[in-house]
């Protein structure tokens, strides 16, 4: 078996048919998940346990079960029982839940077996998966799959990096505005944020109930579909008609790309049209403002609130404040004691403002709007999907600066809307750049409550662009 270019499709039907154990594959995973601990990919790795559940699924030969005997990864502010859940944050290293996250559950429940928990981004709160909490290489941050010097993106930058890298061939993340898209991208794998409300968050560290959900990050967009399949249920879903699909591009949306990404993006594009998708260049002149309008103060108002209640929920007796004491992260730190904590957004001339208004009025009045916009153009160009690169640049240099306020604009530039929005978007990896041989993703996002459409049509681009190439070892 190729070990650099497995699928989660390929090993659980190899299993099924006995071509190889489960044993084996989990094996071959945690010795991968070792020889890379330079990419800061886990907080923890359960060896004993993970053989202990091959061991268990050889012995019985499950071949009924989806992910039988399947290794993966979760990200650590998703609980799994008996494992630490710290969310990349110091205060909650310690947390040990007793039981699965809903979505969690499902997977193990389809045989799938889980190796570890995946480091992050501190609390969710970026980008760059820069985190000074954690660390098993010899400098901070989680690193990229394809150059350690890079960052591996965020929030799910461990998820990411561990796919990208080889180590498994899926897991889940979780997205608030870009979080599984951003390291998908970055790291070259496929990964899906669903339509809010989709997955169920209990069990979750949470940012805003409003914008989060977990979401499946894979090797293919057929690996991403047999995870979604087993956590929302459903038949199988097969490859889409590309003659039948129309997609739109928003011009708003080319903005601010490097070159690899913008020559990638064209020829992508290019080869989406040779295949028979109908390509329409629509305008959404609103889109920037009623974002802008939704954004920070939706997350950043609802992450007091939502972590105060799921705290109380750990039964760990901490406070918000003392979480927020032990922050380690610079980036999240200035965050949380900034903003999060008294309740404020910024405002004008370097000020800060009341929260509580502003995010009245996005969830009142500017999330609606913001919904209605996508609706209508979706509706008018008769759309299954607008197109864009899923980060206008390639990865940039882990360190400190990786995590501004610039950068984390910058990379969520395009992933935000459709966050802010509740709708489902999915990222295929689409080539590695002509200059920087790193990967470049572009996103789909459709109408809410079109999960299942877009993962048919990424199946299908599954087979137009191919998989990338491994990392050099």
């Amino acid at each position: 078996m190729d070990f650099d270019q497995p699928t989660l499709t390929q090993a659980a039907s190899d299993l099924r048919a006995g071509r190889v154990t489960s044993t084996a594959l989990t094996t071959e995973a945690l010795a991968r998940a070792k020889a890379n601990g330079d990419l800061n990919a886990f907080v923890t790795l359960d060896q004993a346990g993970a053989l202990k559940a091959a061991a268990a699924f050889d012995a019985t030969g499950d071949g009924s079960k989806p992910l039988g005997g399947v290794p993966i990864v979760i990200k650590d502010n998703i609980e799994v029982a008996g494992l630490p859940c710290s969310a990349g944050t110091p205060a909650l290293k310690d947390y040990v839940p007793q039981a699965d996250a809903p979505v969690a559950a499902k997977l193990r429940a389809a045989g799938a077996i889980i190796i570890g928990k995946t480091s992050m981004h501190e609390l969710a709160f970026g980008i760059s998966g820069y985190n000074t909490a954690f660390k098993t290489g010899a400098e901070f941050g989680v690193r990229n799959a394809y150059d350690r010097a890079l960052i591996a993106g965020g929030s799910s930058s461990g998820t990411g990096a561990a796919i990208g890298a080889r180590i498994v061939a899926g897991g889940l993340g979780t997205d608030t505005g870009g979080s599984v898209r951003v390291p998908g991208a970055l790291n070259g794998c496929a990964s899906l944020r669903p339509t809010v409300g989709r997955y169920s968050q209990e069990g979750i560290a949470p940012i805003s109930h409003t914008r989060d959900t977990a979401g499946p990050m894979a090797a293919t967009m057929a690996d991403v579909e047999l995870l979604d399949r087993v956590i929302a249920g459903g038949d199988e879903v097969a490859p889409a008609d590309l003659k039948q699909v129309r997609i739109g591009i928003v011009r708003s949306m080319l903005t601010n790309l490097d070159a690899d990404t913008e020559v990638a993006f064209h020829a992508a594009i290019a080869k989406m049209k040779a295949q028979g998708i109908t390509i329409v260049e629509i305008e959404m002149p609103e889109l920037a403002g009623l974002n802008g309008q939704v954004g920070f103060p939706v997350a950043l108002y609802e992450a007091y609130d939502d972590m105060v209640a799921y705290l109380a929920r750990t039964g760990t007796g901490l406070t918000i404040e003392a979480l927020a004491n032990e922050i380690s992260s610079p980036d999240v730190k200035d965050t949380y004691d900034g903003l999060v904590i008294p309740r404020k957004l910024p405002g004008p001339d370097n000020t800060l403002i009341d929260a509580r208004p502003i995010y009245d009025a996005a969830i009142k009045t500017a999330r609606p709007r913001l919904q209605a916009l996508y609706g209508r153009t979706f509706a008018d160009n008769r759309l299954d999907a607008v197109a864009f690169p899923t980060t206008p640049r390639v990865a940039i240099a882990s360190n400190p600066d990786s995590s501004s306020l610039e950068n984390f604009g910058l990379f969520i530039q395009n992933t935000d809307p459709g966050s802010n929005a509740g709708i489902p978007g999915i990222q295929i990896p689409i080539a590695l750049g002509a200059t920087s041989k790193l990967p470049v993703g572009l996103e789909l996002d459709g109408p809410a409550g079109s999960d299942r459409r877009l993962l048919a049509i990424g199946m299908a681009l599954d087979a137009v662009f191919g998989r990338l190439p491994p990392p050099a070892r």
